[in-house]
């Protein structure tokens, strides 16, 4: 929302002046002369106080008609992982199966209570909490790939096979002699903001901005329809996703090879498909998306199941607006949907001049 309180913004705009990090992602200051908006710590030449205001969320700059900086790029680095984290990460990613203690992030220099803060603040749980789920996620593959659950039990750092399958058990809802299904939750930064990437071992089948409304009501759902717990941690599906969606928003792809696993009715999964069909850079109206489906009076039914969509972009509801051409509902909000559509139609158009030169 955009900040009132004139103390307040005072206080934010001497942080600006002073380019301090720590307030990146506390507030975005927007520049009504040039129709900006930027994080804290941006290098730019700084606007006079008269000229800003200040929001206390990138969506509510962007709801204002402001776009991103290009050189700070607020969307991305607001709430990208600072360095102590992302060496964090590293270190996990290469030793999935360390317990990493808050003494052995004092001797590398990292703070265990900031990091503790921003995992909460960002994946809703401890750094710690976090390790387990990665453990957990690392034991699974093992007992499906033929280890026994003693060996994967001490492999993992328990000290007993009892401690591992209740830690197993109450993450995965499962015992380890059971063949658990779990969903993995993947979190990374993009221009418009975090996304929340889900899948199982068949494919991808969440996508969706961290600030979704549904978000809580999707993650049941999901639960419920695939018989899985969600859980941290990462798999080649994840791994492409975040990969795809960062080659579509540097321009360079406009269709995407993830595999997905998205349950719905068969209804649903037709409209999706159709979804997936629809041009670069196009776009459609419910109408004309029903009659594609050969439903040209399901026009309610074709719009319901275009809500219900939980992959953003690479299934890409954003391309479907109302009757009248103007923009309609849209999970992550009309501003990203705005943007999202202004993207492909000027990478398609540069395709366009590209081809006739």
């Amino acid at each position: 929302m955009l900040i009132t309180d004139t103390e307040q913004a005072d206080g934010y705009y001497r942080a600006l002046l002073e380019r301090a990090e720590a307030y990146n992602g506390i507030f975005f200051v927007a520049v009504r002369t040039t129709g900006v908006f930027c994080i804290a710590s941006c290098r730019a030449r700084k606007p006079k106080r008269e000229n800003v205001e200040f929001h206390s969320s990138f969506k509510s700059a962007l709801d204002a008609g402001f776009r991103p900086c290009k050189i700070c790029r607020p969307t991305e680095n607001a709430h990208a992982a600072p360095p102590a984290v992302a060496q964090v990460m590293t270190w996990l990613r290469a030793s999935p199966k360390d317990r990493i203690s808050d003494g052995q992030l004092r001797q590398r220099g990292i703070s265990p209570e900031a990091l503790r803060r921003w995992f909460l603040q960002h994946h809703g749980i401890t750094f710690h909490a976090f390790q387990r789920m990665l453990r957990i996620n690392t034991a699974l593959r093992e007992l499906k790939g033929g280890r026994s659950a003693t060996e994967v039990a001490l492999d993992s750092g328990y000290d007993s096979l009892s401690g591992f399958a209740h830690a197993y058990k109450k993450l995965t809802g499962s015992a380890p002699s059971d063949s658990a299904r779990v969903i993995l939750l993947h979190r990374f930064t993009t221009p418009l903001g975090p996304m929340l990437a889900c899948a199982t071992e068949r494919g991808l089948c969440l996508l969706e901005f961290t600030d979704r409304r549904m978000l809580e009501t999707e993650f049941k759902d999901l639960q419920r329809l695939l018989k899985a717990r969600i859980i941290a941690g990462e798999n080649a599906h994840t791994r492409q996703a975040e990969t795809e969606i960062g080659e579509y928003f540097a321009g360079r792809r406009r269709h995407f090879d993830v595999a997905l696993d998205t349950p719905g009715s068969e209804f649903q999964r037709g409209v999706w498909q159709s979804l997936r069909a629809l041009d670069y850079g196009s776009t459609h109206s419910y109408q004309s998306l029903a009659e594609r489906l050969g439903r040209p009076s399901a026009v309610r039914a074709v719009a319901a199941a275009n809500g219900a969509n939980r992959i953003a972009i690479i299934v890409p509801c954003h391309r479907v607006l109302g009757k009248d051409g103007a923009l309609t509902g849209y999970g992550g909000g009309l501003a990203r949907k705005q943007w999202l559509l202004e993207h492909e139609r000027g990478r398609a158009m540069d395709s366009t001049f590209r081809l006739e030169a």
